[in-house]
């Protein structure tokens, strides 16, 4: 087959390979260099297994915990590297069900280099890239892609990049195209969080957003709105209050008004807010004066232990005054209502 242009494996070495421990070196011009292909080749094999440890984790119903398969992980590659050997995996494909499945495969494994390595000597390499040609269609699940569609672009995108990433570059350019995509994502929403106006639900003391809920009725003379923030810092501590101040200055079509001849008080649900920065207490400071200014009262609902802390750390609380913080929206909007603060349709 040789003579005819058809390549074969030829000669393989059996036998299990010797420990390569005395061939470890930290001292050299190399060093930096392996240790940088080291820590990438680490994430991206975390990475893998994370992600093939959770899918195998959901077919078949069990918990997987992350430490023991980093740990597990390292203990793999630290045993492989010290005798030239590679994990894989391919238990879960010929529907291996218990560990015992690797002291079977290690058997025959073993039993195959020492005994039929001879064997493979005529074994065309076409052979060996169709078996690893073979494995490829299952490596890509269109229906998943479109899914991922459907459901978030940004994530599709992220998929999308790390795909062609991994197809023209290497898998750790894609893995890092991928990173890069979701981080830009969660910075997006973190610098630019959603704002909601809140109503309430006919007969109960339910607020909740009046474009998700039609139904819910808007209290007249207050403007309540809920900050879907988990952290108010300096990234989006302007985008809010200039956010804020644009939705009570413009009435339901969108058009420029007077403010204080439709709103008397701006209520804030802070339930979302876990914490806040110096930043974030300057931007509340800040929509604080305007709102008096304009001749309106700032009142906030639901403040977490260590976001009030801060606020009366740095005496805003008492600027708003004790009369400003609730705990509940419903309590807030009727407080409001009964002390006459808000002055219109009451």
């Amino acid at each position: 087959a040789d003579n005819h242009g058809v390549k074969i494996v030829k000669h393989l070495k059996g036998g299990l390979n010797p420990s390569s421990v005395h061939r470890l070196q930290f001292n050299g011009t190399h060093v930096a260099e392996a240790a940088k292909i080291g820590l990438i080749s680490a994430i991206v094999a975390l990475t893998e297994a994370i992600a093939v440890g959770r899918s195998f984790a959901s077919i078949n119903g069990y918990h997987l915990d992350g430490n023991k398969e980093m740990l597990a992980m390292g203990f793999m590659n630290l045993a492989g590297s010290l005798t030239s050997c590679y994990v894989a995996t391919v238990n879960f494909s010929a529907g291996c069900k218990t560990v015992v499945s690797n002291i079977v495969m290690a058997i025959t494994v073993i039993l195959a280099l020492e005994l039929f390595t001879r064997l493979l000597y005529y074994t065309p390499v076409a052979i060996l890239a169709s078996i690893i040609m073979s494995a490829l269609p299952g490596l890509i699940d269109i229906n998943e892609a479109y899914r991922i569609w459907k459901v978030d672009k940004l994530d599709f995108l992220a998929c999308l990049g790390a795909f062609i990433g991994v197809l023209f570059k290497s898998v750790e350019i894609g893995l890092l195209v991928a990173v890069a995509i979701s981080f830009a994502k969660v910075l997006l929403n973190s610098i630019r969080p959603a704002v909601e106006q809140l109503g309430r639900l006919p007969r109960t003391d339910i607020f909740c957003e009046v474009d998700q809920y039609p139904m819910a009725v808007k209290t007249p003379g207050l403007f309540t709105l809920r900050i879907n923030s988990s952290l108010l810092c300096f990234a989006n501590a302007n985008f809010l209050r200039e956010r804020i101040l644009k939705l009570l200055t413009q009435d339901e079509n969108g058009t420029e008004e007077t403010a204080k001849d439709r709103v008397q008080i701006l209520i804030l649900d802070m339930t979302n807010v876990m914490n806040i920065d110096t930043s974030g207490i300057l931007a509340l400071e800040e929509l604080h004066t305007e709102l008096v200014s304009l001749g309106m009262k700032l009142v906030m609902v639901n403040l977490r232990w260590q976001v009030i802390h801060k606020l009366k750390l740095s005496k805003l609380v008492e600027k708003i005054g004790a009369d400003g913080i609730f705990l509940t929206v419903a309590e807030a909007v009727d407080a409001c209502l009964a002390s006459k603060l808000a002055i219109n349709n009451l």
